[in-house]
């Protein structure tokens, strides 16, 4: 990991830390590991939270909406995804034999870089995290042709208040292994399934469920 830690900028103080950033749930059970990077990835979406909230709230002029919406947009799991590619984190995962690299989802990426935020912030304190997430994420949020970020649930729920309708995520089927799970999820507004959709976790499935039913609205207009 030395070279992870020299592209942040980082000195690690307890490497223990970070090798449980690393290690999935398949790594754990096969080698009697005591923990893989759940509790820290809890802790790493909560302190990336209020770091890109801190930035929003100095360096942007919009009001409270618009900057849930930006928000939205730069900690979500396709974000996460790309700042763990950037990183080349898939190098450090510690993975069982049933998990293979080349099939890594997406989902385990974006997991992972919420933890290895949390292992940061442990080991080396709030103002070195915060400053590890800002040299990471600012460069994404400054460049404007990058525009992979969008938060279909965040549209999906402006639209139904605006219409003041009712919204609801419903999870109708969880297939697989732990280490390969595939979720379907329908999206109810009023009533009425508006849109499917399957992803390799719960939100990104939510996500693909609200973009089919923003789909829909868009083309009945």
């Amino acid at each position: 990991m030395k070279e992870l830690f020299e592209q942040l900028k980082i000195k690690p103080k307890d490497q223990s830390l970070y090798q449980t950033a690393f290690s999935h749930s398949s790594y754990v059970n096969e080698h009697k590991v005591k923990q893989n990077y759940e509790r820290l990835e809890f802790l790493g979406d909560a302190v990336l939270d209020l770091v890109v909230s801190d930035y929003l709230f100095r360096n942007f002029k919009e009001d409270e909406g618009e900057m849930t919406k930006v928000r939205a947009s730069y900690v979500c799991e396709n974000a996460n995804f790309a700042y763990a590619s950037y990183l080349s984190l898939e190098k450090y995962l510690l993975l069982g034999n049933g998990q293979q690299k080349e099939k890594i989802q997406k989902a385990i990426l974006a997991d992972v870089f919420e933890a290895l935020i949390g292992a940061i912030y442990i080991d080396l304190g709030f103002t070195t995290v915060k400053n590890t997430i800002l040299k990471v994420i600012v460069p994404f949020i400054e460049n404007p042709d990058i525009h992979f970020f969008s938060d279909y649930k965040s549209q999906l729920q402006e639209y139904v208040q605006t219409e003041q309708k009712s919204l609801e995520y419903k999870l109708v089927s969880e297939s697989g292994p732990a280490h390969e799970k595939e979720f379907a999820v329908e999206v109810i507004v009023d009533g009425m399934i508006f849109g499917k959709g399957v992803g390799t976790s719960k939100k990104e499935a939510e996500q693909e469920a609200a973009k089919e039913a923003l789909n829909k609205m868009a083309s009945s207009k």
